[in-house]
């Protein structure tokens, strides 16, 4: 691990606004912002750009970014202590485990900008909007709250929009090209250091708001699997 690294993972253990697998807060997160106001996720935050600018905007809320890597939370748990951002936390653990850390009905939205695509067809259960972690947020989401994706791959937007059909979900909003449309929201318009790589070489960012009315039946996973499979071999 590179010194920078080491530094940094040093530091956030002092970060009040840093939590390392925390034990014992499902349900008690109002008592750490010490307010009941709404809950935000933003899941594989990397820095956080995305969490401390939609801090900024909406004061009245609370924002929690979640991701692995503590040296890039590092990043965002910082300028949030520079900036006394008050409603805003970062949560160190794997998205797997999210309920862990999570009550029923605990979480109002959720936000996943620009996580890896997991290209490959292997790896599509990785995808942070496969219906086996979609089952996971429901299980923390109050009813009807949405679940923002922003990507600049064509191949996530395309397979989420999949799943949003196959699933029936509640899509509010999708846009393939989302600065193409005429007066975006101004949370469209955060952009991140993942975003401005542009790794994908699209020169476009994909957009969907969609909401998880019922339980994602299991028995449709085999037919999603098998519609993928037929995508691949095209």
């Amino acid at each position: 691990m590179g010194h920078k690294k080491l530094i940094r993972f040093e530091a956030i253990k002092s970060f009040p606004n840093v939590l390392q697998y925390p034990e014992g807060m499902q349900g008690n997160w109002d008592a750490f912002f010490n307010n009941d106001n709404p809950l935000t996720l933003e899941l594989a935050c990397g820095k956080g750009e995305y969490t401390v600018a939609l801090a900024r905007q909406y004061p009245e809320r609370n924002f929690i970014g979640v991701d692995l890597k503590g040296n890039r939370i590092w990043s965002g748990a910082k300028k949030a202590l520079e900036e006394g951002l008050k409603n805003v936390a970062f949560l160190r653990t794997q998205i797997e485990s999210i309920t862990d850390y999570f009550a029923e009905d605990e979480v109002n939205e959720i936000w996943i900008t620009f996580p890896d695509p997991q290209l490959r067809m292997s790896k599509a259960k990785k995808r942070l909007t496969h219906p086996r972690f979609l089952r996971l947020y429901k299980k923390i989401m109050k009813e009807g709250g949405f679940i923002h994706l922003k990507t600049d791959s064509p191949d996530l937007y395309n397979f989420t929009s999949l799943v949003a059909e196959l699933y029936e979900l509640n899509v509010a909003e999708s846009y393939s090209d989302v600065y193409a449309e005429p007066g975006i929201h101004e949370d469209l318009k955060i952009k991140t250091y993942y975003e401005s790589l542009d790794i994908a070489g699209s020169n476009k960012v994909h957009y969907l708001k969609f909401s998880i009315p019922k339980a994602l039946p299991p028995e449709k996973d085999a037919r999603l699997k098998l519609m993928l499979n037929e995508i691949t071999a095209l």
